[in-house]
């Protein structure tokens, strides 16, 4: 592929070779956000349109706001690797993918610009309106793929973009002391966490135990919803912000 028409008006296009069809007809119903990770924008940018990097996104986003379009919306693009939400693992067939110019953590998780956040915004309701996305449904790649990646990291401001109309937010609550669960322990408590973490959509397997695997998904969590406090122990806060997430999704309300 050339070339093709921006799907969002404002985007300059710029083809990737990697992509591919959406798996048995899948429409897109999901964003999926990154960060870039890399040291400058136009080096990244040069990445996702290489064909022997085999990784591409449907969007690229400037630090100064500027929007490229690589892989038109109906098309598969190849951004988010080995993942799960909600018990499917093709993200890849049903979402959206969108990187952002950001050194992330490898460069010291610099801060998001105001210009490039409102880009991002306008964006994905560009995106939320073509393809009736809903709130909860827009996440960050740490939120699919837990442990094997951070991105678009805690800096990500997603109450600002909830405040837009963006995203699936609650005020985390405040951290304070009290019970908390971690690595190692067991027992219906842990179990409970497992099924609410499930519920709302993480990978988590319910096994009554406090596995490296759940601490990392407690960390996927933390870093999206409660970002103040990133160590994979549930503690109120992070149980309370989860419970009153999943009270507000339309199925549970």
């Amino acid at each position: 592929m050339t070339s093709f028409e921006a799907d969002c008006r404002s985007a300059r296009v710029q083809p990737s070779p990697n992509h591919g069809e959406r798996a048995d007809g899948r429409r897109p119903d999901m964003i999926l956000l990154h960060y870039t990770g890399m040291p400058t924008a136009d080096g990244a940018l040069d990445w996702l349109c290489r064909a022997e990097s085999q990784v591409s996104s449907h969007y690229f986003v400037h630090e100064n706001g500027e929007v490229v379009q690589l892989v038109p919306e109906t098309r598969r693009a190849w951004h988010a690797g080995k993942s799960s939400w909600h018990g499917e693992t093709d993200i890849n067939s049903l979402s959206i993918g969108i990187e952002v110019a950001n050194a992330g953590h490898p460069g010291g998780l610099p801060d998001y610009p105001k210009e490039q956040i409102a880009a991002v915004i306008k964006l994905c309701r560009d995106c939320v309106k073509r393809w009736s996305i809903a709130p909860e449904r827009v996440l960050g790649h740490s939120d699919v793929a837990p442990i094997r990646k951070v991105d678009p990291g805690e800096k990500f401001p997603w109450a600002a973009l909830h405040q837009a109309g963006i995203g699936h937010w609650v005020e985390p609550a405040t951290i304070t002391g009290g019970r908390f669960f971690q690595r190692g322990d067991t027992g219906q408590p842990v179990e409970a966490l497992q099924s609410m973490l499930s519920l709302y959509g993480y990978g988590t397997e319910i096994t009554g135990e406090f596995s490296e695997k759940t601490a990392g998904d407690v960390e996927a969590f933390q870093r999206h919803f409660r970002p103040e406090r990133i160590d994979g122990i549930a503690d109120f806060s992070t149980i309370d912000t989860l419970h009153r997430l999943l009270s507000a999704l339309p199925r549970y309300s």
